[in-house]
């Protein structure tokens, strides 16, 4: 079978809640400016309530809101595929899996939170979002998102995807979104990073900065946060419950799952369903690859501590792994996975051994994604061109062992808005950006004193 389909009736009812299956209770967020522990109340000029309780809850199953769930029957349930003709390239008795996040009309992962997030805040009578982008994925679901519910959204797109993607910009413009370069002159922070380094291409960082401090000075707007948090991992894991589905109709488990992760929203919400089992003893073999660029190495060279989530250290303070807040990524291709730290849950999870991480180059990323849209016919972003090396290692492993191995992969989103870096790397001329690690060790030393 090469798709694996459900029916519209077989949606997920509930999103699926990690946290209280965690091997240890998450560290609480810090307040930025006491490094006290954070309590609902200092989450309240940014989030609305039911969001804020979502990102503390310790229910396993939240219910998915019916109008959530019918704009979700837009795209959802989103295929599965069987990767027969990679297999065969790849000459490895392994099953390769995809599971395809391209068709949503935003042409990736995204929308699964935002429109959750859209619905909540005109729930409580928000009128404005404000949020930040990398690539654009996050901030075309989020424009998508606010058409729905007459939210008007304003998004600050880091300044060398703003330049190197002007089509994601040109979406968002589409869907009613206003979109500026961060950083940007319309904030105190954007000012002061532009005196600072008037070249600066930005970073997710700068840009979650500038949008929280905008959002924070006007009554009629919140914030919206495309990744890390929990409420955007839980919001994600229809994605990996919808697989679980699929998977069984083929009569088939994944021995691994991989993915791409930049903040962790895709990664999660594909493993988390399945980390389900292997955290209850039902399957304690399955292994799981967070793939990571090797621009910005978040799980596998940065230190595990806490640090601000934005670069003008405003927001929360989370435990996580991290290359320090003032960390600005060299400008790869992949806008989305250029972000300083990870999610707090799955940095657990990988401090624990629960998750392996890897770290690839850009050109030999852009080589597995190449082969597979001349293999699949689906041409990846940049993004999930990460995982796609870690399948080809694992598919090799499984050829060298002779073992036919089951391997699952998120394919979060299409590259049709990455025509430019596919053209670079054609051409021969995309760069690897070696990271120097005085640059990491000159960021880490910077992260805030947060007390035992």
């Amino acid at each position: 079978m090469k798709k694996v389909m459900l029916d519209e009736s077989e949606i997920p009812s509930h999103w699926y809640n990690i946290l209280p299956d965690l091997p240890e209770p998450p560290a609480p967020y810090r307040h930025p400016g006491t490094m006290e522990p954070l309590g609902p109340a200092d989450l309240a000029p940014i989030f609305p309530q039911a969001i804020i309780a979502q990102e503390v809850s310790t229910e396993r199953w939240i219910e998915i809101p019916d109008q959530v769930a019918e704009i979700y029957r837009i795209w959802r349930p989103t295929p599965l595929y069987r990767a027969d003709r990679l297999e065969k390239v790849l000459d490895t008795p392994a099953h390769i899996y995809y599971k395809f996040e391209g068709v949503s009309p935003a042409g990736s992962h995204k929308p699964n939170t935002a429109v959750a997030q859209a619905y909540y805040n005109a729930q409580e009578g928000v009128k404005r979002l404000t949020t930040e982008t990398g690539a654009g994925q996050w901030g075309s679901a989020l424009a998508f998102a606010g058409t729905f519910f007459d939210i008007e959204v304003t998004v600050y797109m880091v300044r060398i995807s703003y330049d190197q993607k002007p089509y994601r910009r040109a979406l968002m413009e589409t869907w009613g979104a206003t979109v500026f370069p961060s950083p940007s002159d319309r904030t105190s922070f954007g000012r002061a990073v532009r005196e600072k380094t008037p070249d600066s291409p930005g970073s997710l960082g700068i840009a979650i900065s500038e949008a929280v401090e905008d959002a924070a000075t006007r009554d009629d707007s919140k914030y919206a946060l495309g990744s890390v948090v929990n409420h955007v991992l839980l919001h994600q894991t229809v994605i990996g419950q919808e697989a679980k589905k699929q998977m069984e109709m083929v009569g088939e488990y994944p021995d691994v799952v991989i993915g791409c992760v930049g903040g962790g929203s895709n990664y999660a919400g594909l493993s988390y369903p399945f980390m389900a089992d292997k955290l209850s003893g039902e399957r304690p073999q399955t292994r799981f690859i967070a793939a990571e660029p090797a621009a910005c190495p978040t799980l596998t060279r940065g230190i595990y501590a806490y640090d601000f989530g934005d670069t003008a250290g405003v927001g929360p303070v989370a435990l996580m792994h991290t290359l320090g807040h003032n960390f600005v990524p060299d400008p790869i291709h992949a806008g989305g996975l250029r972000y300083h730290g990870d999610a707090p849950s799955l940095c657990l999870l990988v401090k624990r051994g629960l998750m392996e991480a890897r770290a690839y180059s850009q050109n030999e990323c852009f080589a597995e994604a190449v082969r597979f849209a001349r293999c699949e016919g689906f041409l990846p972003a940049p993004e999930p061109s990460h995982a796609l090396k870690a399948v080809a290692e694992e598919a090799a492993a499984a050829r060298e062992a002779g073992e036919p191995r089951v391997i699952l992969l998120g394919l979060c989103g299409i590259g049709h808005f990455d025509m430019s870096a596919y053209d670079a790397y054609l051409a021969g001329k995309l760069e690897d950006l070696d990271l120097d690690q005085s640059r990491i060790d000159e960021a880490v030393a910077e992260l805030p004193k947060v007390p035992a």
